[in-house]
């Protein structure tokens, strides 16, 4: 479903076991950024009613997760960490078509944010089934099923938007380019890293 080229190494999970409160503390903020990216969609295009009500939805829901994950930080005894940069999405957002007109620059916005959900709902995938931690296990499968929604959601209204553009076509673009990128990853103890 998510087309995604190059999947992730099942062994990455052990660089995540070995730094649960890393991981932890990535995946919260990668929360938060997809709130906030869902809120800047909205703020630059008010006039597109079913989106609006969309985003705001996933945007509300971006937060409980990052709550969620919070909450998992501090029942563990952990601490939620500043925030890092996160090398992967600089290297997707380098690849936006962005200054070419509003249009263009809008639909791979919406590309660009299909497409680290779709990267995030399959790192979540490879964790929920490969973790030892059974509750992790759990939690990583039911935030893999709500990634899926974000990612149709997203690529759907690339689609539904994307007039003169072959959305297909680009996107089967972002999948190479994210197939070349993803090859540097998988070494660090973070969702994309």
């Amino acid at each position: 479903m998510l087309g995604l080229k190059l999947p992730t190494d099942p062994r990455w999970v052990k660089l995540v076991e070995s730094n649960i409160e890393e991981i932890l503390t990535d995946h919260a903020w990668c929360e938060q950024k997809a709130a906030t990216n869902a809120i800047s969609i909205i703020t630059q295009n008010p006039d597109k009613t079913d989106l609006v009500d969309a985003l705001l939805a996933v945007a509300r829901e971006e937060l409980e997760h990052f709550e969620q994950v919070h909450a998992i930080i501090k029942e563990r005894g952990l601490t939620l960490g500043r925030e890092q940069k996160d090398d992967y999405v600089g290297e997707l957002y380098k690849f936006m078509q962005r200054g070419r007109d509003r249009h263009t620059s809008f639909v791979d916005r919406l590309l660009f944010a299909a497409m680290i959900e779709a990267r995030s709902c399959e790192r979540f995938r490879v964790l929920s089934q490969n973790i030892e931690d059974e509750s992790l296990a759990q939690f990583y499968h039911d935030l893999m099923v709500s990634e899926a929604n974000h990612y149709t959601l997203f690529i759907g209204f690339a689609r539904k938007y994307g007039g003169a553009i072959d959305v297909d076509k680009r996107w089967q673009e972002w999948l190479d380019h994210e197939a070349e990128i993803i090859q540097r990853y998988g070494k660090k103890e973070t969702v994309h890293g």
